[in-house]
């Protein structure tokens, strides 16, 4: 299966050279990989154009954000699965072939762990991303998956309508409701990718406007749905305890404190999940 990656990228040439080398290490031939830039002030151009023989393609011009980015790319997309990699977050080694071996046919969409990592790309934490159903988890819990270690086929993406353009914060969110109440959804417990953190990031900055719209996409799937308000009332309450619990209990319960510190660049996709975690079982040969 070929898989086709995209990159959104604005101003973000500090980092971006580290992500577009972490998605060339993991290409094979057939693969696609595109990167979209808002027509960046800095270095970035410079960047792109260094790799552009080894891009399927690349464009930079001013765009309504990243959503609108992701959309031009996954436009131009023909593999059987797809992904997207932000500027500044990283591949592992390995990572597109676990994805290859796990996403098998009787599932549309596949979701793992990730590291979160510094500016200096050391790690500084695990990222467990198991929940076991993220139907009910993104619809009632409001709940995100690790979008950076989130595969799916080009089929379901196509079939929920892609990703919507006109958001500007929530639209990882979004996509990945629709594609839950309608698609074949597997937690598999491999760390794909690393997540940086980093002064002036989006997902801090712009944190109440993704959850005002987070809670305007979750109430249009919500409203659609043929039950009772008490009974959405509920499981959502449910749900919102549950994952609050989560958010918790996470950062103890799956600690990888031995890993802290360390360059996530010498570490290859694999299971990193800390003894006694449940759904240990997978294979990526």
């Amino acid at each position: 299966m070929r898989i086709s990656v995209v990159t959104p990228n604005f101003n973000m040439g500090h980092y971006l050279n580290e992500t577009i080398r972490s998605v060339l290490a993991n290409l094979r031939p057939g693969d696609e990989y595109f990167v979209i830039d808002g027509a960046s002030t800095d270095d970035s151009i410079e960047i792109i154009k260094k790799h552009s023989a080894q891009l399927s393609g690349w464009v930079s011009e001013k765009d309504g954000g990243y959503a609108e980015a992701l959309a031009k790319g996954f436009t131009r997309a023909t593999g059987d699965i797809l992904c997207w990699i932000n500027s500044g977050d990283m591949y592992l080694d390995g990572a597109f072939e676990a994805a290859r071996a796990l996403l098998i046919d009787d599932v549309d969409m596949i979701f793992g762990d990730d590291f979160y990592i510094d500016e200096h790309s050391a790690i500084v934490s695990f990222s467990r991303g198991w929940v076991p159903d993220l139907r009910s988890a993104t619809l009632y819990g409001g709940w995100t998956p690790l979008q950076d270690a989130c595969f799916w086929r080009r089929d379901i993406y196509q079939r929920v309508g892609g990703i919507d353009a006109s958001l500007g914060y929530a639209a990882d969110y979004d996509l990945f409701l629709r594609m839950s109440q309608v698609g074949r959804t597997r937690y598999v417990p491999v760390t794909f990718s690393a997540f940086r953190r980093h002064a002036g990031q989006r997902s801090l900055s712009g944190a109440e406007a993704y959850e005002v719209e987070r809670q305007r996409v979750r109430r249009r799937e919500l409203d659609a749905l043929p039950v009772s308000g008490w009974r959405k009332l509920y499981r959502s309450a449910a749900y919102r305890i549950a994952m609050s619990a989560r958010s918790r209990i996470a950062p103890f319960a799956w600690r990888r404190s031995d890993l802290a510190g360390r360059s996530v660049a010498s570490l290859r996709c694999g299971p990193f999940w800390p003894a006694g975690a449940p759904n240990q079982s997978v294979s990526i040969a």
